[in-house]
């Protein structure tokens, strides 16, 4: 699969606005994490909604509460882990207002799992990638999605064991974090795909030029802070 350079410009300009505005709503403060996490699930609710009724036509209606499975419950958990991590909130960078206490570090962390998986997978599947991965999404190879997994294992996993700010849990756990980013983020990504092509299209919409819809965007990011949160749950008992 060639790289086309215009797509590429494009994306890259897009995904620099938008690593601009994730990192300001994650570090300015809780309050801005949680309202940019409610914008994006109401983004993708209204997606979801338009897909299933392309789909089911006037039958979606019974199918609209899967969105709260889908959506809402992964942006609920995802504020969950940056308001409520206590054992991460002792030692690390904080900031206080007078309802809770706010970390960064997770979010962060599944946050820059995913880029990191989706955008290796993007650049080695196309340079290198040969084998198709799976007919839901033609365009993804198996190099592509073991070169993108196997480099967002390092980098996590080499970043929680150097960065000072990470070392409040051990190595293995941001190894185990970043796995489940790469393995369920795919999951989430032909889930979606699967979606699109059920209803006939080629995004979920076009908030985000040369990146599709708030669900393109964000499928991945859904299925994994899910199962990421199940982990720590069960680990940590948070």
């Amino acid at each position: 699969m060639a790289i086309n350079i215009q797509t590429f410009k494009t994306r890259a300009l897009t995904a620099l606005v938008f690593v601009i505005v994730m990192l300001s709503g994650l570090l300015i403060n809780g309050w801005s994490f949680m309202l940019l996490y409610l914008f994006i699930m109401t983004g993708c609710l209204y997606e979801f909604a338009k897909i299933l009724f392309l789909i089911k036509g006037k039958k979606a209606i019974y199918f609209l509460p899967l969105a709260f499975i889908y959506i809402v419950m992964p942006v609920f958990m995802m504020i969950d882990l940056g308001i409520s991590g206590k054992i991460f909130l002792l030692e690390t960078p904080q900031i206080v207002s007078n309802e809770f206490y706010y970390s960064a570090l997770l979010p962060c962390a599944i946050l820059f799992s995913i880029w990191i998986n989706d955008t290796m997978a993007y650049l080695v599947g196309s340079f290198i990638g040969k084998t198709a991965f799976s007919k839901i999404s033609p365009k993804k190879t198996w190099e592509g999605t073991i070169g993108g997994a196997l480099l967002c294992i390092v980098v996590i996993t080499v970043a929680g064991y150097y960065i000072p700010v990470a070392k409040i849990i051990s190595w293995q756990h941001w190894m185990a974090i970043a796995t489940i980013c790469a393995v369920f983020g795919t999951l989430g990504d032909l889930l979606e795909s699967k979606l699109k092509r059920m209803a006939d299209i080629k995004d979920s919409g076009s908030f985000m030029p040369g990146h599709g819809g708030f669900l393109d965007r964000f499928d991945s990011l859904l299925v994994a802070t899910a199962f990421v949160w199940l982990y720590l749950k069960l680990i940590f008992l948070l």
